[in-house]
């Protein structure tokens, strides 16, 4: 066996080991550092080794800690080690999950995690999806199997004949939809300007009452998980609303999906089997490696609509085909990673993961609430929002957070307040980890002042 695969196993597990004893950020010298990486392309081979002591080298202190216990930016969650294991294995098996044939693997644990994700969210049992990269394709992909059969109800096939002369769709989003959600929507050609916006509360929440009319030919995006608050639209009244008219509702829950997974969260989502699509990230909150989401279909076959191509040279089964249900053609075996998570954590363990991690978001909010800082949110999820006083100050409060090094938050703007967002979404954050970030941070607030 070439010595390399001992070499970046020693590499990896010592990264693992000690990725929560060092800055979070990485530091100013590391990232000057990433200049060795300047160089013209070799005209001969490196060898082997030299190449991955290069990345061990000036790769590793350049990276941002975010599989470990302190990160809590951008909704990120660390991964598993059993995540991290089979990750291995599914690089070394190299499978292209595009078609059983090309993967038998690959297309079983695409079933059965969907089996899994489908019951864990209390779906409708004849749902189906497709595994992606990200939240922003799920969302691309279920909405492009919801333009696809709204229009079709219209007579009207937008694979062969495209949006040149289409009859118009009316889009429904709130007023704090997620950025991906308009992306999604511009690159189906539905416009990203042309929505109809719907006021929110003071969470953040769609105001049910504020809906326009609608009609068949309307899609209706709700959220479940607002990036910063963690609110939930009240997807159940809006569902039972847009269904009368027999319009099509997308959730986009990338993280907040997870919490019908959670016994003593599972309220928030009520309704969520009256949709028609959904997409969930694995990355974030169930803490598989990146990277990982999926998009989920009440009726698969508008998916497969949506997505299907065929030539002479594939070789297609009677059974599911994973390329028939997602944009990418040749990807990797995601579902690897998912289905050792899931298997390792099961319903339980699951459910304790969020459970655990709302409890840290709250009692950060508390900690923080009891030295003077201002929390912006009920904290009913794993985001707390908090300010320190001006726009400035709150600002710079997080900026010396990040270069303090013990740990990682970033900022955001709510209702034209500055705020600080700390996502608490890694399995490996422990109590003492809150503890001591909720010191650091008065520490550094009032240093700041």
């Amino acid at each position: 066996m070439d010595p390399v695969y001992n070499q970046a196993y020693a590499i990896a597990t010592d990264y693992i080991s000690h990725v929560s004893k060092r800055s979070v950020a990485p530091t100013a010298d590391a990232l000057v550092a990433l200049k060795q990486f300047d160089i013209e392309l070799p005209d001969e081979s490196t060898d082997s080794e030299s190449v991955i002591c290069e990345l061990e080298q000036f790769g590793c202190p350049a990276t941002v800690a975010t599989t470990g216990n302190r990160y809590f930016g951008f909704v990120t969650g660390g991964t598993y080690p059993v995540g991290i294991a089979a990750s291995w294995i599914a690089s070394a098996w190299d499978q292209n999950a595009a078609m059983r044939v090309l993967s038998p693997i690959g297309a079983k644990l695409e079933d059965v995690c969907l089996n899994w994700i489908v019951d864990l969210i209390d779906l409708p049992k004849q749902t189906g999806g497709g595994f992606v990269t990200g939240a922003s394709t799920a969302n691309f992909t279920a909405l492009a199997a919801a333009r696809h059969t709204v229009l079709m109800r219209q007579g009207w096939d937008v694979k062969l004949q495209g949006l040149f002369g289409a009859p118009t769709i009316n889009v429904v989003v709130s007023d704090e939809v997620h950025s991906t959600v308009l992306k999604a929507l511009s690159l189906l050609g539905l416009g990203s300007e042309r929505v109809i916006r719907v006021p929110t509360d003071s969470e953040g929440r769609m105001l049910a009452d504020k809906l326009p009319t609608i009609d068949s030919n309307t899609i209706v995006c709700l959220q479940a998980g607002n990036v910063n608050t963690g609110s939930f639209d009240p997807i159940e009244l809006v569902c039972k609303k847009a269904k009368e008219a027999g319009a099509w509702v997308h959730v986009d829950g990338a993280f907040g999906l997870w919490a019908a997974a959670c016994k003593n969260k599972k309220h928030l989502t009520q309704g969520l089997a009256l949709a028609d699509s959904w997409a969930v990230d694995c990355h974030k909150w169930l803490n598989t490696p990146y990277d990982c989401a999926i998009a989920l279909v009440r009726d698969p076959i508008h998916l497969r609509n949506a997505m299907t191509i065929n030539a002479p040279y594939l070789v297609m089964g009677d059974e599911r085909e994973p390329s028939q249900y997602v944009p990418e053609f040749s990807r990797r075996a995601r579902a690897v990673e998912v289905w050792a998570t899931l298997k390792y954590l099961g319903k339980n363990g699951l459910d304790n993961l969020i459970e655990r991690t709302c409890l840290y978001a709250s009692e950060f909010a508390q900690g923080l609430r009891k030295q003077g800082f201002t929390v912006h949110n009920d904290v009913v999820l794993n985001q707390v929002l908090v300010s320190f006083g001006s726009p400035e100050k709150t600002k710079a409060v997080i900026q010396a957070i990040q270069r303090e090094g013990t740990l990682w938050c970033g900022g955001t703007t709510w209702h034209g307040v500055a705020a600080m967002r700390i996502s608490v979404s890694s399995w490996a954050t422990t109590r003492e980890d809150v503890d001591l970030c909720i010191k650091v941070i008065g520490d550094v607030a009032r240093k700041i002042a």
